[in-house]
């Protein structure tokens, strides 16, 4: 019996449950971060539900496929070892045993949560239904391809002694790139309306560093994401085994490009956050030393201790009602909520 192209079943098998398994670590140590930065410091009111919501669901369809991935494995190479007709690797090449439907089942739905949300991101960035049209479209295309994916992997065999029929791979393929195509447009939309803030606002040299830094770290989990789908894109349509590496691989990559945005977007909130209150009205610390032209007692200003000198003190009278030159940073389309 011959199989798909590439490495071994069985070995497949144990390289992509070690990757997984490694990857997966690292997005829970990302998890921890995310919720750090979510609530450190927060009253429960304003932490952000339904990113929080994503969060959790993410890092539980992460585990329950890293805990199935490990049975599969342990069924494959210990329990049907010597019992199974074939050995392990005609047991990893049957693809419709319930653990493999369930774990591409639940890779799917990964995947359908982590592209609705960088489409959510480009609604809440661009603020019209119209940008986001098409990017909605691929989605639902990717869950069609999908659902109909897990159908066929449940109803195929390996009798032609290959792991994917030739009508699986095409679903198969169909969806890695759709999904591609959808993490590419909607990704790209992003970061093409941050980069138009940046340019609108570059007087302001504190949003500027912040929406730089912001679209940088969304371009590197586009990329990295990307890079991934696109090696088990082209690994599916050459049918290598390969490709079964990599879909496991894809599952904490998707948790760890989420919550790289998250960390990185609550920092760069929160560094923001430190400003100075004259009246109830906000200025950045860059702009204290317009404050320092005009006396300041009539006024409450959480900066170092300052006394104002004699002369100063003869005009405060006549300078009482002088209204504040605080410069104002924040612009219209400028905020992000993570």
């Amino acid at each position: 019996m011959t199989f798909a192209k590439g490495i071994p079943l069985d070995s497949a098998a144990i390289m992509s449950t070690v990757l997984e398994g490694m990857l997966y670590g690292f997005s829970v140590l990302m998890f921890i971060g995310t919720i750090w930065a979510l609530t450190y410091k927060c009253h429960m009111r304003d932490v952000n539900r339904p990113i929080t919501v994503v969060a959790v669901l993410l890092l539980v369809l992460s585990t329950a496929h890293m805990v199935v991935d490990i049975i599969r494995t342990e069924e494959g190479l210990v329990q049907y070892r010597n019992t199974f007709p074939g050995g392990p690797e005609a047991f990893f090449a049957e693809i419709a045993r319930k653990t493999f439907v369930i774990k591409n089942a639940i890779y799917v739905l990964q995947t359908l949560l982590g592209d609705g949300v960088v489409i959510y991101r480009c609604y809440v960035v661009w603020q019209t239904v119209w940008v986001i049209i098409l990017p909605s479209v691929l989605w639902f295309s990717v869950a069609v391809t999908g659902v109909y994916s897990i159908y066929s992997f449940s109803h195929t065999t390996s009798i032609s002694g290959d792991v994917f029929s030739h009508a699986t791979r095409q679903w198969i393929s169909a969806f890695y790139a759709l999904t591609l195509a959808t993490n590419l447009l909607s990704s790209g939309l992003l970061a093409y309306r941050i980069w138009k803030i940046e340019r609108s606002i570059a007087n302001s040299r504190t949003m500027k560093i912040t929406t730089t830094n912001i679209l940088r770290v969304i371009m590197d989990a586009a990329i990295v994401y990307s890079i991934a789908l696109l090696c088990t894109l082209i690994g599916s349509v050459c049918s290598n085994n390969g490709s079964l590496v990599m879909i496991d691989m894809l599952m904490p990559i998707i948790s760890i490009a989420f919550y790289m945005v998250i960390i990185r977007i609550a920092m760069g909130k929160k560094n923001h956050s430190h400003i100075l209150t004259v009246r109830g009205r906000s200025i950045s610390e860059t702009d204290r030393g317009d404050l320092q032209h005009y006396p300041l007692k009539p006024l409450q200003v959480h900066v170092s201790p300052f006394t104002p000198n004699d002369s100063a003190s003869v005009h405060r009278n006549g300078n009482q009602d002088r209204p504040s030159t605080g410069k104002s940073a924040s612009m219209k389309g400028a905020s992000y909520d993570v």
